[in-house]
């Protein structure tokens, strides 16, 4: 029998309102928002990005923007119980490999999820469970998606812990999470992701509380590792200089929307969002002398429930005031394409932007 949308459509087949995928993984005008006491929170307000396979999508910016609740979105991991009674309201479309997630049963998704997608959680210590081996959790998410013995899933859990790094494998299978350090517990979680192949993998902050040299070694890891299956990866981070030499292509989020994208090299030597400048600015450089202290952006992330009204960034701008009629303030701008598939979403014109690169911003960083 034909397993059916709440669209009437079959899973994964694209209906007439929904025009096929061209890529593999595609989110359309996503919006993840959570009924509060206090009001809606907005965390994602109408993203939408592609990204094909064997590329490498970082997501950038502060904590609050939106970032990680995308990436559970992806997974089908907002549920009613996570947040009592109030359920989390979601809309758009997420489509992977032709299926569309968000319409698509929920045991349909919970089958995706470790064979066709998988994720890198943020705090592996407190993703793993304590209780149980890190052996035993890598050879259940084996077994829930291949029909072999336990013999033969501790074989294959032995030799992912080997893949990704871990010493004597074959007796640190029976080590628990609390016995490993957080680069090895890290590698852990990298293994148990991987160890069904899938073909898009989210990182979610996957270098957080790790020392520099750790966090080059699991960066390393997971460009091996991606060029080895072939998959799709999302690196989520706050910090460009982790996606700096990773990613192909750079998504900046800020308010829960995106301000920003485009292909790696030009976000980062052409970008066009006061926002991404920003970010630039307070990011340290190691391939030239600094003769300037850091730029922070001034002032706080906006809060998800009252979110300032016209450009979200309005308020810590310090370049609000160009465009005229106070348009900043009072009109939300629209993503829109200042070079071959580079988008950003700002008021002020194409050469104003382009001259306060040049002349301001660039030639402080």
């Amino acid at each position: 029998m034909t397993e059916l949308s709440k669209t009437g459509a079959a899973v994964g087949e694209p209906t007439d309102a929904s025009p096929a995928p061209t890529s593999f993984l595609e989110v359309r005008d996503l919006k993840v928002h959570f009924p509060t006491d206090d009001g809606l929170v907005k965390s994602v307000d109408g993203l939408s990005f592609q990204l094909e396979k064997g590329k490498t999508l970082g997501i950038v910016g502060e904590s609050g923007s939106g970032k990680s609740v995308t990436s559970l979105g992806i997974m089908g991991l907002h549920t009613a119980g996570q947040y009592g009674k109030r359920k989390a309201q979601i809309s758009g479309e997420i489509w992977l490999n032709g299926t569309e997630l968000l319409s698509a049963d929920p045991d349909h998704v919970r089958k995706l999820r470790g064979r066709e997608m998988a994720m890198i959680f943020q705090d592996p210590l407190s993703a793993l469970h304590p209780y149980y081996t890190i052996g035993a959790q890598i050879v259940e998410a084996y077994r829930i998606h291949h029909d072999v013995d336990k013999k033969t899933a501790r074989k294959r859990a032995i030799e992912m812990l080997d893949r990704v790094g871990i010493p004597q494998p074959d007796k640190r299978v029976d080590n628990y999470p609390h016995e490993f350090s957080g680069g090895m517990r890290q590698r852990a979680m990298i293994a148990m992701s991987l160890v069904n192949n899938p073909e898009l993998l989210i990182a979610d902050e996957p270098t957080t509380a790790l020392d520099v040299t750790v966090q080059a070694q699991i960066l390393d890891l997971i460009r091996d590792l991606q060029k080895e299956f072939g998959s799709a990866v999302i690196i989520i981070t706050h910090d460009l200089g982790v996606v700096a030499e990773l990613a192909d292509d750079i998504l900046v989020m800020y308010g829960g929307r995106c301000v920003e994208r485009g292909p790696a090299e030009k976000v980062f030597y052409e970008p066009r969002h006061p926002y991404t400048w920003g970010l630039l600015g307070s990011m340290p450089r190691l391939d030239r002398d600094q003769q300037e202290r850091l730029i922070p952006v001034k002032g706080s992330p906006p809060s998800l429930i009252n979110i300032p009204s016209g450009c979200a960034f309005n308020p810590r701008c310090p370049y609000a005031d160009l465009p005229k009629d106070n348009l900043t303030r009072t009109v939300r701008p629209d993503l829109s394409e200042v070079g071959a598939g580079h988008w950003a979403a700002c008021h002020m014109s194409q050469e104003e932007r382009e001259r306060i690169w040049t002349e301001e911003i660039a030639p402080k960083l």
